[in-house]
């Protein structure tokens, strides 16, 4: 069994990802594969800048779910469990899914000690404590500082560092998880739900319920349903409407295929009972929302090589 396949089984200890910077460097920048083993749902003390150069999948920072295409790009705070998963087929490895710019929060505020100007991003750390994640103009040209830094070193690798932070505190964002999971620190494992949460993101279009994934994951119906409300923040069934109607949000955007299909190909079995969810969560029927989506792409064009906007949870 792989380090992998250990930190990815129920019931194993928290995945704490410990984080070794040069003590050269300020911050650690790295290029990954997906999938390796530090792909798992893991936290640590260590703010997280988070760009995904290719792939789709389905982000999970905190009790926040969304689905992310090439472009995607976030920050996590401290101690913020999160996690981005890519269905891939077996052996399938992804070469550079992934920017990851890592750094310790407390030597930004004490730099600000001795460099006023970075004081200025002190309400942005305090806010990327619940993940946060950029659009328009601040996530292109914060993909771009990531991507520059690669082939940048000692003094203009730090400069660009300082650009990036300026670029993303000052830029347009939407805050991820809820303040009430991101100021907790109750003390429980919570990795257990990671191959869970895997599980739902491939088959979430099935005709799965909680009793055979509780079943699957060796658990009773009962229990299961509570640690998943516990560690998720989202009952099973608010967490599977999630995944689907973000299934949807991307098909009514991307594609002109008709609304039942839709309806169906999301996992739903009855029209009504889509109808409704989707009016619920969006505040609009899928005809409306599809309107003005593609309304949304006209009027705004995508930068080359980078997808614009998807449709937010």
């Amino acid at each position: 069994m792989t380090r992998r396949e250990r930190a990815a089984r129920p019931g194993t200890a928290p995945v704490f990802e410990h984080i070794v910077t040069d003590a050269r460097e300020t911050f650690l920048w790295r290029l990954d594969n997906y999938p390796w083993e530090r792909n798992v749902w893991n936290v640590h003390p260590e703010y997280e800048i988070h760009l995904v150069r290719k792939c789709e999948g389905v982000a999970l920072v905190g009790d926040h779910i969304e689905r992310f295409e090439p472009g995607h790009l976030a920050i996590v705070g401290s101690y913020l469990p999160h996690d981005w998963v890519s269905t891939t087929a077996p052996g399938e490895v992804v070469p550079g899914r992934d920017i990851v710019l890592q750094f310790d929060p407390e030597r930004v505020r004490a730099a600000a000690g001795q460099l006023p100007e970075l004081g200025e991003v002190g309400a942005f750390l305090d806010a990327a404590l619940r993940g946060l994640a950029f659009t328009g103009e601040t996530r292109r040209r914060g993909a771009a500082l990531l991507e520059a830094m690669g082939a940048a070193t000692g003094l203009e690798r730090l400069a660009m560092f300082f650009e990036l932070l300026a670029c993303l505190s000052k830029g347009e964002y939407r805050v991820l998880s809820s303040a009430a999971f991101a100021a907790r620190d109750d003390g429980a494992d919570h990795s257990w739900i990671q191959p869970v949460v895997a599980y739902l993101v491939e088959h979430f279009a099935e005709d799965i319920r909680l009793p055979d994934v509780a079943t699957r994951f060796g658990m009773n119906a009962w229990t299961f349903s509570r640690r998943f409300q516990k560690s998720s923040g989202k009952s099973f069934s608010d967490y599977l409407t999630t995944l689907r109607l973000s299934q949807v949000c991307k098909l009514l955007a991307d594609t002109e295929k008709p609304v039942t299909d839709i309806c169906f190909e999301a996992g739903y079995i009855n029209v009504s009972n889509f109808n409704r969810a989707f009016l619920k969560s969006r505040g609009m029927s899928p005809s409306l929302y599809r309107r003005l989506a593609r309304r949304r792409v006209t009027q705004r064009a995508p930068a080359a090589g980078i997808a614009t906007d998807g449709p937010v949870l």
